[in-house]
Protein backbone atom coordinates (compact mmCIF):
# COMPACT_ATOMS: atom_id res chain seq x y z
CA UNK A 1 0.00 0.00 0.00
CA UNK A 2 2.79 2.38 0.56
CA UNK A 3 4.50 1.87 -2.45
CA UNK A 4 0.91 2.36 -4.24
CA UNK A 5 0.56 5.79 -2.41
CA UNK A 6 4.28 7.22 -3.16
CA UNK A 7 3.92 5.54 -6.83
CA UNK A 8 0.46 8.19 -7.07
CA UNK A 9 1.90 11.25 -5.44
CA UNK A 10 5.23 11.35 -7.74
CA UNK A 11 2.47 10.83 -10.78
CA UNK A 12 1.08 14.10 -9.86
CA UNK A 13 4.27 15.39 -9.06
CA UNK A 14 5.06 15.27 -5.33
CA UNK A 15 8.31 13.92 -4.84
CA UNK A 16 8.50 14.84 -0.79
CA UNK A 17 8.12 13.05 2.14
CA UNK A 18 4.22 13.90 2.99
CA UNK A 19 5.14 13.77 6.76
CA UNK A 20 6.24 17.00 7.39
CA UNK A 21 3.26 19.07 5.31
CA UNK A 22 0.89 18.03 7.94
CA UNK A 23 2.94 18.37 11.18
CA UNK A 24 2.04 22.13 11.09
CA UNK A 25 -1.51 21.48 12.27
CA UNK A 26 -0.88 19.28 15.27
CA UNK A 27 1.90 21.32 16.23
CA UNK A 28 0.87 24.72 15.53
CA UNK A 29 -2.31 23.91 17.53
CA UNK A 30 -0.30 22.65 20.56
CA UNK A 31 1.85 25.53 20.65
CA UNK A 32 -1.58 27.94 20.11
CA UNK A 33 -3.14 26.01 22.60
CA UNK A 34 -0.35 26.30 25.35
CA UNK A 35 -0.10 30.30 24.48
CA UNK A 36 -3.75 30.66 25.07
CA UNK A 37 -3.83 29.13 28.03
CA UNK A 38 -1.29 30.62 29.51
CA UNK A 39 -2.80 34.16 28.08
CA UNK A 40 -5.90 33.37 30.07
CA UNK A 41 -4.13 34.39 33.16
CA UNK A 42 -3.92 37.82 32.55
CA UNK A 43 -6.38 40.20 33.80
CA UNK A 44 -9.64 40.41 31.56
CA UNK A 45 -8.21 37.52 29.13
CA UNK A 46 -10.36 34.56 30.69
CA UNK A 47 -11.94 33.62 27.74
CA UNK A 48 -8.14 32.32 25.83
CA UNK A 49 -8.71 29.49 28.12
CA UNK A 50 -11.15 28.32 25.77
CA UNK A 51 -9.91 29.06 23.08
CA UNK A 52 -6.48 27.39 23.57
CA UNK A 53 -8.46 24.44 24.52
CA UNK A 54 -10.46 24.51 21.00
CA UNK A 55 -6.67 24.28 19.44
CA UNK A 56 -6.38 21.75 21.52
CA UNK A 57 -8.91 19.56 20.03
CA UNK A 58 -7.97 21.32 16.65
CA UNK A 59 -4.55 19.49 17.46
CA UNK A 60 -6.13 16.24 18.75
CA UNK A 61 -7.88 15.66 15.15
CA UNK A 62 -4.89 16.48 13.42
CA UNK A 63 -2.45 13.82 15.14
CA UNK A 64 -3.99 10.62 13.55
CA UNK A 65 -3.33 11.79 9.61
CA UNK A 66 0.28 13.15 10.54
CA UNK A 67 1.01 10.07 12.57
CA UNK A 68 0.01 7.59 9.64
CA UNK A 69 1.98 10.13 7.07
CA UNK A 70 5.00 9.84 9.59
CA UNK A 71 4.37 5.87 9.44
CA UNK A 72 3.84 6.06 5.58
CA UNK A 73 7.65 8.39 5.08
CA UNK A 74 9.47 5.48 7.40
CA UNK A 75 7.72 2.92 5.88
CA UNK A 76 9.10 4.37 2.65
CA UNK A 77 12.03 6.40 3.02
CA UNK A 78 13.72 3.99 5.58
CA UNK A 79 12.80 0.76 4.88
CA UNK A 80 11.21 0.22 8.29
CA UNK A 81 13.98 0.38 9.78
CA UNK A 82 14.12 1.00 13.20
CA UNK A 83 16.26 3.78 13.99
CA UNK A 84 16.72 5.45 17.04
CA UNK A 85 15.07 8.43 16.26
CA UNK A 86 12.22 6.91 15.08
CA UNK A 87 11.58 5.24 18.22
CA UNK A 88 12.24 8.84 20.18
CA UNK A 89 9.55 10.20 17.83
CA UNK A 90 6.95 7.00 17.96
CA UNK A 91 7.74 7.75 22.23
CA UNK A 92 7.10 11.35 22.14
CA UNK A 93 3.78 11.18 19.70
CA UNK A 94 2.40 8.59 21.92
CA UNK A 95 2.89 10.82 25.20
CA UNK A 96 2.00 13.56 23.36
CA UNK A 97 -1.69 11.79 22.51
CA UNK A 98 -1.94 10.40 25.45
CA UNK A 99 -1.40 13.96 27.39
CA UNK A 100 -4.29 15.93 24.54
CA UNK A 101 -6.26 12.90 24.37
CA UNK A 102 -6.16 13.85 28.97
CA UNK A 103 -6.56 17.18 28.88
CA UNK A 104 -9.45 16.83 25.98
CA UNK A 105 -11.63 14.48 28.50
CA UNK A 106 -10.22 16.54 31.99
CA UNK A 107 -10.03 20.52 31.05
CA UNK A 108 -12.98 22.64 31.99
CA UNK A 109 -11.62 25.68 30.55
CA UNK A 110 -14.15 27.89 31.83
CA UNK A 111 -12.07 27.24 34.77
CA UNK A 112 -8.93 27.54 34.11
CA UNK A 113 -6.23 28.23 36.56
CA UNK A 114 -2.37 27.42 37.11
CA UNK A 115 -3.02 23.87 38.57
CA UNK A 116 -2.06 20.29 37.27
CA UNK A 117 -4.19 20.78 33.87
CA UNK A 118 -2.02 23.61 32.99
CA UNK A 119 1.28 21.53 34.33
CA UNK A 120 -0.17 19.00 31.09
CA UNK A 121 -0.20 22.10 28.76
CA UNK A 122 3.45 23.19 29.44
CA UNK A 123 4.34 19.31 29.39
CA UNK A 124 2.80 19.02 25.68
CA UNK A 125 5.02 22.04 24.34
CA UNK A 126 7.48 20.12 25.84
CA UNK A 127 6.49 17.20 23.68
CA UNK A 128 6.21 19.20 20.70
CA UNK A 129 9.61 20.12 20.73
CA UNK A 130 10.70 17.23 21.33
CA UNK A 131 9.30 15.72 18.51
CA UNK A 132 10.41 18.74 16.25
CA UNK A 133 13.90 18.43 17.24
CA UNK A 134 13.93 14.64 16.98
CA UNK A 135 12.51 14.84 12.99
CA UNK A 136 14.91 17.97 12.31
CA UNK A 137 17.68 15.56 13.48
CA UNK A 138 16.24 12.64 11.43
CA UNK A 139 16.10 14.76 8.50
CA UNK A 140 19.02 16.77 8.62
CA UNK A 141 21.35 15.17 11.34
Amino acid sequence: MTEMIFDFLTKIGFLHPVHPALTHIPMGMVMGAVIFRFGSFLPRLKVLATTGYHCLILGLLGMPPTIFAGYLDWQHRYDGEWETLIVVKMVLAALLSIVMVALAVIDKPEEARLDKKTGLYALMILLAVGLGYSGGELIFG
